[in-house]
């Protein structure tokens, strides 16, 4: 099935506020649990740059994780950030630990030049040109930097992309399933994501499908 893209940024208010209000404690936590592995148990330091961070849940719940990282998220769309900001008040725990701009990748302004660690969640099927994750991966990667980077994989029809919705969010809002449904027509497979990794010189990450849904790019900025 050729890809059919969708919408770059989620910038309705309605739309972001649905994203925050939604329970994605079990895919988020096992996201964390998957960069945990591939981190081989080693503690993360320094600063944390999450690209696309939408409202938040996932920033949060990887400071949590690493108590030993400060992060910045950068994301687009004032709505979900708003969003973001107002998860952030409830999480006095990470007081000046979190902090989120407003930036369109690759050019977006940050207050480092360069972090520790690089990751996203669900950012690049949303781009119509997928280099622009991999030139800032290129860009805000330090020499030696982990990368994590988490999305969809591109079903194989339609019908199976409904078939995902009714297995997987069948009790969310229409919003978050049609949402579901269109961001399982964007993305793009593993071989896609391979052709990619090669054009932006990023040889020292992998490709691997984590479900039946889901794909992980790892690895270093070599």
């Amino acid at each position: 099935m050729e890809r059919i893209p969708e919408p770059e940024l989620m910038d309705e208010a309605e739309q972001a506020k649905a994203y925050a209000e939604a329970d994605f404690a079990e895919p988020h936590s096992r996201l964390v649990n998957l960069c945990r592995e591939f981190l081989a148990g080693h503690e993360v330091n320094g600063y944390v740059l999450d690209l696309g961070c939408g409202p938040g849940d996932v920033s949060i719940r990887f400071a949590r994780a690493f108590p030993a990282c400060r992060l910045h998220g950068v994301d687009g769309s004032e709505a979900m950030l708003a969003e973001g900001e107002r998860l952030l008040a409830g999480a006095t725990d990470l007081a000046g630990r979190v902090s989120l701009y407003k930036g369109y990748l690759p050019g977006a302004v940050l207050p480092r030049e360069s972090y520790d660690m690089v990751f996203s969640n669900s950012l690049l099927h949303h781009l119509h040109d997928p280099q622009v994750l991999w030139r800032s991966v290129r860009r805000w990667a330090a020499p030696g930097a982990a990368v994590f980077i988490a999305d969809l994989m591109r079903t194989e029809s339609p019908a199976e992309a409904a078939r995902f919705v009714e297995l997987y969010a069948a009790n969310e809002p229409e919003i978050l399933k049609k949402d579901f449904y269109n961001s399982l027509l964007a993305a793009f497979t593993p071989a896609e994501v391979e052709a990619q990794l090669a054009v932006a010189g990023l040889i020292g990450l992998a490709v691997s499908a984590v479900s039946d849904r889901h794909l992980v790019i790892a690895g270093y900025n070599l």
